[in-house]
């Protein structure tokens, strides 16, 4: 359990380092109109398709890892 307990506050780091580099690297529709309530999106919806998806259920991915983690080290101490 030492072992676990060293090495968890690392993987946490790393874990959210990655997510926060998957957050920025989607791309978003909305501009500063969309913020302030105008914006032109038109209510289209389209489809993820290739990176865009691949990115998508990866940022998903990491945050149920980064959640587990925390988790863990809440259960280890």
């Amino acid at each position: 359990m030492t072992i676990i307990a060293n090495i968890l506050p690392y993987i946490q780091i790393i874990l959210s380092i990655i997510l926060i580099a998957a957050i920025l690297l989607q791309h978003s529709d909305a501009g500063v109109g969309g913020i302030l309530g105008g914006g032109d999106s038109g209510g289209l919806y389209h489809t993820r398709r290739g990176f865009e998806k691949f990115l998508f259920i990866f940022t998903i991915i990491v945050a149920i890892l980064l959640t587990a983690s925390s988790l863990v080290a809440i259960f280890i101490k």
